[in-house]
């Protein structure tokens, strides 16, 4: 996968240094505390696209990061600042705030606070592949599939186990089903028809 940009126009390295940095950091962290399956969380596999497409300065997998984790990292923030404001604790930011979590693992958490405005920055200076609506669907296959048929269900990661406890469709292959196509059309579609319009086209080739 080839750089896409000029050299007159390429990322700062100030940039991919900081970012290394932080990621380098991030993934003994978290690998210790919550083990290997917890990257396949999509915001997390978000981090290693983001790390892809600043070093190859790629349009691609900026834009496949931007759409499995731009949305979902959204909702993550607006949890998060209502409960600093005293709304509830939804189970997805709950961890944030619990004192058995030691202090620096949910200081690294913060990535979901800087990661899509840093996806929206990274679109608007590389601009939109729109295949990345097609790479990030058969990604994000090969994850839930790896998770449903390899993982354990109490790590319930990217919810293919159920929404808590209950299950889309009846039942397990079911449940996998729905996420499997609703996912992509509910998620990923809405974004890339709008990614497509609002950033500067790419050359698909």
């Amino acid at each position: 996968m080839r750089a896409d940009l000029s050299s007159s126009e390429r990322l700062p390295l100030l940039l991919k240094g900081a970012y290394t940095i932080f990621f380098l950091l991030l993934v003994p962290v978290y690998g210790q505390a919550y083990g290997g399956w917890h990257f396949f969380w999509f915001s997390d596999l978000a981090l290693f696209l983001v790390l892809g497409a600043l070093w190859r300065e790629s349009r691609l997998l900026a834009g496949m990061a931007a759409l499995a984790a731009l949305l979902p990292g959204t909702a993550w923030i607006a949890a998060f600042v209502l409960r600093l404001f005293g709304g509830p604790e939804l189970a997805a930011i709950a961890y944030m705030f619990d004192p058995d979590k030691p202090l620096p693992l949910r200081l690294f958490s913060l990535f979901h606070l800087f990661l899509p405005p840093l996806l929206l920055w990274l679109l608007g200076r590389l601009g939109y592949d729109h295949r990345a609506f097609s790479a990030q669907t058969l990604l994000a296959w090969t994850v839930l599939l790896s998770l449903f048929f390899f993982s354990e269900p109490e790590h319930n990661i990217n919810f293919v186990f159920g929404f808590g406890g209950v299950l889309i469709g009846g039942d397990p292959l079911g449940h996998l089903l729905f996420l499997l196509i609703g996912i992509p059309l509910l998620l990923y579609l809405p974004l890339h028809l709008v990614f497509k319009r609002i950033f500067p086209p790419s050359d698909d080739v």
